[in-house]
């Protein structure tokens, strides 16, 4: 048997890091089984779904590299398929016509209301032997709904949490599909998960009370069971749901933030999952060692700093021609602009990239290549005397005789400078980085020299 998982994200908003989560596992398991994994677009709420929320999912899978096999399917666009089944179902006695009215419904909810019982619908339209249904009455347009059976339990084996038994009599008869013939969620995902040929669904554990409702219709429906992984909820720092409000919970918010596409699967892949002690991986580490079975049934806290640790290990490691690729246009947002006869971008990155944990801080660390900053009032009292911009002239001399340009050869006027100047390194180091860099805060002085270029280092000391 091929392994087939999906992916069945609802186009209502943004691309929620807790799918992304669920996305990588499925995408995991596939890899690791050597099956498929599938892109299932679920818009059949059409108030709620929108083609910018569409995109938002399609660019976001895109953004973390997890690739799909098959798809984007769209549900919308397999409505006829919908009412084949739902035809199938009534002619086999499996679901039937409710004329109930929203009047009627309504007065059930109170009613339970003010016993303070859970709301059901009664199942006065529920086809029974020997049973009277009412009269059907003029003008109302019914729901179908599906005829879940009242005695024993639906059971299945979790590979996430393990055995989960339902008892039948508290399941309601769930609408397969609305007055206006339109399809609800859990019909439509039985249907597709059927037809797809899915056999692992993998999503998070808010669906597990939609798993009995969904197991019964595919028995209806004569369809081999799928085997069902119910992955533990995402919290924040507090222990509390994330929601938009108070964190980060769309993938475009981690790539604002600087950080990369694997170093957030990285990190995602250890909530709830691991391997030993292993926390730097990568996705091929990751898709030999993943099973479902290493999966944790509680629930992960997300700690953005541990997030922020692994992405600044994932920079360090990262190629440093494909690192200036993502830094150029935050360099450019911040006005700078690396043209040919400057420092090459990648150099810059591979100088100082271990001394960042995001791809801004990055892009802050490459500016004083291009464009001088401006000292703060802070290290100018501390590093910058009467005797620096004459001390800064004397070695700019020193500077101009060297007959090759690099760090080794710079380096070596450090010692004997100082010691005619009658000074410790410190007195040369700090005012030469603010007087070349304007800041204090550099990778060794003498790589960033040579880096920087004779002409342009000479120009900048020479203008003090």
């Amino acid at each position: 048997m091929v392994v087939r998982t999906r992916f069945a994200p609802s186009p209502t908003g943004y691309l929620h890091i807790g799918g992304v989560r669920t996305a990588l596992f499925s995408w995991a398991y596939a890899k690791k089984k050597g099956g498929k994994f599938i892109l299932r677009i679920e818009d059949t709420d059409l108030a709620r779904s929108t083609e910018e929320s569409v995109q938002a999912i399609l660019d976001g899978m895109n953004w973390v590299g997890l690739d799909y096999d098959e798809g984007p399917f769209y549900q919308t666009k397999r409505f006829d398929r919908y009412a084949e089944v739902l035809q199938q179902l009534l002619a086999s006695g499996h679901a039937y016509y409710d004329y109930t009215s929203k009047e009627e419904l309504d007065a059930m909810r109170r009613a339970a209301e003010a016993v303070g019982e859970h709301f059901w619908y009664d199942r006065r339209w529920r086809p029974e032997a020997g049973k009277r249904l009412p009269n059907v009455p003029v003008g109302v347009q019914p729901v179908v709904r599906f005829k879940m059976p009242l005695e024993g339990e639906t059971a299945w084996e979790d590979l996430v949490k393990g055995r989960i038994a339902i008892a039948n009599h508290d399941l309601d008869d769930l609408i397969l599909a609305r007055a206006d013939g339109t399809p609800t969620y859990n019909f439509c995902v039985v249907v597709d998960d059927f037809d797809m040929g899915i056999t692992q669904v993998i999503r998070g554990d808010d669906h597990v009370n939609n798993t009995p409702k969904q197991i019964n219709i595919l028995k209806a429906m004569g369809a081999t069971l799928p085997q069902y992984a119910h992955l533990p909820m995402i919290l924040n720092d507090k222990g509390a749901k994330m929601s938009k409000r108070r964190d980060a919970v769309s993938v475009v918010d981690y790539d604002r933030q600087g950080i990369l596409p694997e170093a957030l699967l990285n990190y995602l892949a250890r909530l709830g999952w691991g391997h030993g002690d292993e926390e730097f991986f990568t996705m091929a580490e990751f898709v030999e060692w993943f099973d479902l079975k290493d999966v944790s049934p509680s629930a992960s806290r997300f700690n953005q700093e541990k997030l922020l640790w692994l992405n600044a290990q994932h920079i360090k490691s990262s190629n440093n021609v494909k690192l200036a690729e993502l830094v150029r246009p935050r360099l450019s947002e911040r006005g700078i602009a690396v043209l040919d006869n400057q420092p090459n971008l990648a150099d810059v990155i591979a100088l100082v990239k271990e001394r960042v944990q995001d791809l801004n801080q990055l892009a802050d660390e490459c500016i004083y290549f291009y464009a001088k900053a401006t000292p703060t009032e802070k290290e100018l009292a501390k590093h910058w005397d009467a005797e620096a911009p004459a001390r800064m002239q004397r070695f700019a001399d020193c500077l101009e005789g060297l007959n090759h340009w690099d760090a080794e050869s710079i380096h070596a006027l450090f010692a004997p400078f100082c010691e005619a100047e009658d000074i410790k390194m410190g007195k040369l180091g700090m005012p030469l980085r603010l007087a070349v860099c304007g800041t204090g805060k550099t990778p060794s002085i003498d790589a960033v020299l040579a880096l920087m270029g004779r002409a342009e280092v000479m120009r900048r000391i020479r203008s003090l």
